[in-house]
């Protein structure tokens, strides 16, 4: 089954933004699924929905390369409705069905960037709202600190950068713990599990900061790394209680035939850096409910786990595994004397798409006004949805969120 392990400053005087504005669903592009806008306009930063393989005409292009390039088409085009260039963008995330369509896509990817392409990661999923292809982006509005950074001896012909560093911070592209062919090792998949840890530590020094300064990690493995010992070893790489908000997702590949890799946000100013834990909640080694990075937080996927001596996920379908998530998201926003209506994008891990339906039903009733920009996606094949014998039920739905300090609608 599919894991998501979750892992302020207080009100910054009225800042960049007074407001996140969403924008609607465009008129050049295909409808939003469940109603989320194209993108949603944050001050410093854009954040787009997943943008999936359909013309504006709601047409399927007939190859994988065209609906590559559709995607990449919708995405430039909610950019620049945002008054932005591709150049803006500093983080994308592209998900495939297929991953032996990584060279074709890969090629699409650099005819859109630009000679400072962004970071990246591309994942490898079992189903997605428009198959074959959904990518999301994160765009910056001021250009004028936005640069590429490369570890020492950095070598790769891949259209991506390791890292992009804003004016505030770090988005850390997703770098692969492969190890060299022919090279033995006693424990593999530890030693990939440290090297894609080392990789990530590499960026983050290259931009002068330290993985002290990450503030959201997604690891992103396949069910060939065990879970515990993804777990130890990155416990070992952050302070007790101060790790980064983190969302754990297990995938069906990635690019290369790797296991494992890292990506994550970092802020450049420590003194804009705070973790947030409800006063009920014991810290944790891996991962902070919450963290800070000036007035944006990052928030730790949740599920529908029931907290306490007994918990557990206890139902058996989306929709009321789904308002405990909410109440679980809600708990660590009110403990940033936040709300629903400051969240600004989400992404959705669903155990089977089918349930996207169910899934929005309750979603949209803890929005007030716009939606957040969101991406929904199915890692892997579904579960078997039976009881085990404490009577726990597999999570159907998980959720992770950024939420930006802004004043909510009356």
């Amino acid at each position: 089954m599919k894991s998501l392990m979750a892992g302020l400053l207080l009100w910054s005087a009225v800042g960049a933004q007074a407001q996140a504005v969403a924008a609607a669903p465009s008129h050049d592009g295909p409808a939003r699924h469940g109603g989320a806008p194209s993108s949603v306009d944050a001050g410093d930063y854009i954040y787009v929905s997943g943008q999936g393989p359909r013309s504006a005409d709601g047409a399927l292009p007939p190859t994988f390369v065209a609906q590559a390039r559709q995607a990449f088409v919708n995405l430039k085009s909610v950019v620049e409705a945002a008054g932005l260039t591709m150049d803006h963008v500093v983080y994308t995330t592209v998900y495939l069905t297929d991953m032996s369509q990584y060279g074709e896509m890969n090629r699409v990817f650099g005819e859109f960037f630009g000679k400072v392409p962004p970071a990246r990661a591309v994942l490898g999923v079992a189903g997605l709202p428009d198959p074959p292809i959904e990518i999301n982006a994160v765009a910056v509005r001021n250009l004028s600190e936005r640069r590429a950074v490369y570890p020492p001896n950095y070598k790769s012909d891949e259209p991506f950068s390791p890292g992009i560093l804003t004016h505030d911070r770090l988005f850390v592209s997703g770098l692969p713990g492969t190890l060299p062919p022919g090279e033995k090792v006693s424990d593999p998949q530890a030693a990939q599990v440290d090297l894609a840890l080392d990789r990530m530590k590499a960026v983050v020094e290259a931009a002068g900061l330290d993985l002290g300064h990450m503030v959201f990690v997604n690891p992103y493995l396949t069910a060939q790394i065990p879970m515990r010992a993804m777990n130890e070893h990155y416990a070992h790489r952050f302070e007790f209680g101060n790790t980064p908000a983190r969302a754990t997702i297990e995938v069906s590949s990635l690019p290369n035939g790797a296991q494992i890799e890292y990506t994550g946000v970092a802020v450049r100013d420590l003194e804009q850096r705070r973790a947030v834990r409800p006063k009920n909640m014991q810290p944790s080694p891996t991962a902070s409910p919450c963290v800070f990075a000036g007035d944006t937080l990052y928030c730790s996927a949740k599920s529908g786990f029931i907290p306490g001596p007994n918990g557990g996920v206890y139902s058996s379908t989306t929709a009321v595994q789904l308002r405990q998530t909410m109440r679980n998201l809600l708990d660590n926003l009110e403990e940033a004397d936040m709300a629903f209506c400051q969240v600004v994008s989400t992404n959705v891990y669903l155990d089977d798409m089918a349930d996207m339906g169910a899934f929005d039903e309750v979603y949209v009733k803890y929005f007030r006004g716009a939606l957040p920009a969101r991406t929904v996606v199915q890692q892997i094949a579904p579960a078997e949805r039976s009881p085990d014998k404490d009577g726990h039920y597999p999570d159907l739905e998980q959720v992770s969120l950024i939420a930006v300090r802004h004043a909510c609608p009356q």
